[in-house]
């Protein structure tokens, strides 16, 4: 699996043994025990990620209001190492600002989340690369601090 650009279906599994290791109470990676803390936060995905077989490829269409679970737990997982290692750098900032104003970490992750799929979507409608400064400024207005 590449590290930085799984397939999807590497991506999914990658979820999906997370979940079964830790159900089955096996060790765990460093990155594993980061999904699982996720995972937690979205109870309403454990049964997706309890039937792997069912849910693999399964296709999901936000134009008829679906929300893809997967796609959700990884861009969560793009946030949090983002966090981590700040960047682009000011995001752990704005971050720890939105995480105050909330007095929830898990909120404040669904903000930065927002602003990142915004910007991925940009970049993909314009055939452009991510821009970190668009991002960050979208951020920044999600925080007050424009």
């Amino acid at each position: 699996m590449s590290l930085y650009n799984p397939s999807r279906d590497q991506a999914r599994q990658f979820l999906f043994d997370a979940w079964a290791k830790f159900k089955q109470q096996t060790i765990l990676s460093d990155l594993e025990k980061i999904a699982i803390e996720v995972i937690q936060m979205h109870p309403e995905y454990h049964v997706i990620l309890d039937s792997p077989a069912h849910y693999m490829n399964q296709q999901y269409f936000p134009e008829m209001g679906e929300t893809n679970p997967f796609l959700h737990l990884s861009l969560h997982l793009s946030v949090i190492e983002q966090i981590n290692i700040n960047q682009p750098i000011g995001i752990t900032q704005v971050y720890d600002k939105l995480r105050q104003q909330y007095n929830d970490s898990h909120l404040a992750q669904h903000d930065v989340l927002e602003c990142l799929a915004e910007t991925i979507w940009q970049a993909q409608r314009n055939s452009q690369p991510l821009d970190s400064e668009t991002y960050l400024n979208l951020l920044k207005q999600k925080s007050g601090q424009t």
